[in-house]
């Protein structure tokens, strides 16, 4: 019988955590599991329609990717573009040059594509193929940009450096461009950005969205990025990307994330429409005000409530920080990192109120053996609910908010917790019947 107390004894409270090495998994196997950043760079790539990915590594690596790209119509299925050059050991004794000639030259010939993403697995990094030169190589025998990624996942715990690098390989196709007054949409992962708050408002005021990297573009439109007045990042693995735009090209970016805090997010309003030379939309006070009133709203219901945080479509920390200022108690908080000097805005209000265990993300099967001990009111993220309700448990339903930026995300969150908060009380007095 697993022990709840020893599990917790495990972890480090969050005042604890200095790096993220400190942030402690429970299982070895943890579910649902990671992805490796070969499925980040394909997802990044899906986006790029013109675009080819070319997998390099072993018959496993390419097989998986291709099963998962068959799926995607933006891949165009079985003869779409994702190919591979899968290595023998021969390859891996000698090296992938002469494998990976071949596969371009037929690659080119066949596909005819405008751009291609040479994506190494971990295979290839072990052996220490250089890779990038081959794709200069290739760039100049065949007049197409070949764009090198590397994608060893011994070195990295999920799939969104693969989305990372692959976005910020991007820069190398871009050109000092006339400016179009435009703005990029940089970062995208979920839902369309058209349905969005933001998208609205910048609509409703004339301004023209340009290219939306990695979640639809041309690589065309990727070469003449550069002419945007400003680049939009709407999640943290595009700023490398944003950063090289700024230093090269001098094209500012706003950093606008999935923010929940209505002050948060005025104020990043009040920061890209000031980098648009605009006035601020007087509707963007009155959705502050309505978005500032559902969480005052909201607040009385939520004093106390207790909840261990597994993972949401939101800035985790940025979410925490608002939960508490809500009056919520966090008791568990499941992380990838936590980074002091970055993060301190937030751990100082999350610190000044509670001090949660921190462990790693997709902890789920060991944390079912702390409800007993903690007692938690709710759980965001992923689990199991009606193992949950026997505990008197309610789940925060929160994916809903994947294709939202802006107060709408305020006003989503606020409702959410009070319908999950009411329903926790009922799980509780079933229990205790």
């Amino acid at each position: 019988m697993i022990d709840g107390n020893e599990i917790l004894s495990q972890l480090k409270k969050l005042r604890d955590v200095t790096t993220s090495k400190d942030i402690r998994q429970l299982t070895y196997a943890m579910f649902p599991g990671t992805h490796c950043p070969l499925m980040g760079a394909a997802m990044a790539v899906r986006g790029i329609k013109d675009a080819v990915l070319l997998v390099v590594g072993t018959d496993e690596c390419a097989y998986y990717t291709k099963h998962m790209t068959l799926h995607s119509d933006d891949f165009g299925g079985l003869g779409g573009r994702c190919v591979s050059a899968v290595l023998d050991t021969r390859d891996v004794t000698f090296g992938c040059k002469a494998k990976l000639d071949s596969a371009v030259a037929e690659l080119v010939a066949e596909y005819k594509p405008r751009a291609v993403f040479v994506v190494t697995t971990c295979v290839v990094e072990v052996i220490g193929d250089d890779t990038d030169s081959m794709a200069d190589a290739y760039t100049e025998q065949y007049g197409i940009p070949f764009l090198s990624v590397h994608t060893e996942h011994f070195k990295c715990e999920n799939h969104l450096p693969g989305l990372e690098r692959t976005i910020t390989a991007c820069f190398d196709l871009m050109q000092q461009c006339a400016p179009a007054g435009t703005v990029n949409l940089l970062g995208q992962r979920m839902g369309k950005f058209e349905t969005t708050e933001l998208s609205r408002i910048l609509r409703d005021n004339g301004v023209k969205i340009g290219m939306q990297l990695p979640c639809g573009c041309t690589v065309d439109e990727i070469v003449t990025a550069a002419s945007a007045k400003v680049n939009i990042v709407v999640n943290a693995i595009a700023l490398p990307l944003a950063q090289k735009m700024r230093e090269s090209f001098g094209t500012p970016y706003v950093f606008f994330d999935k923010f929940t805090d209505p002050d948060r997010i005025l104020k990043t309003y009040e920061t890209l429409f000031a980098a648009l030379e605009m006035e601020l939309p007087v509707e963007i006070q009155e959705l502050y005000g309505k978005a500032k009133e559902a969480a005052a709203k909201a607040k009385p219901e939520l004093q106390g409530v207790s909840y261990i945080y597994g993972n949401t479509p939101f800035d985790c920390l940025e979410l925490n920080q608002f939960m508490v200022k809500l009056g919520m108690v966090p008791q568990v908080i499941q992380t990838v990192s936590v980074e002091p000097e970055r993060d301190q805005e937030y751990l100082t209000d999350i610190l000044a109120n509670a001090d949660p265990y921190v462990t790693k993300t997709a902890n789920i099967a060991p944390l079912q053996y702390v409800y007993d001990i903690l007692h938690p009111s709710l759980y965001l993220g992923h689990e199991y609910a009606p193992r949950l309700r026997k505990k008197g448990i309610a789940v925060v339903r929160s994916d809903a908010a994947s294709a939202m930026l802006g107060f709408e995300i305020t006003e989503f969150i606020s409702g959410e917790l009070v319908r999950a908060s009411r329903e926790a009380k009922g799980y509780q007095k079933e229990v205790l019947a």
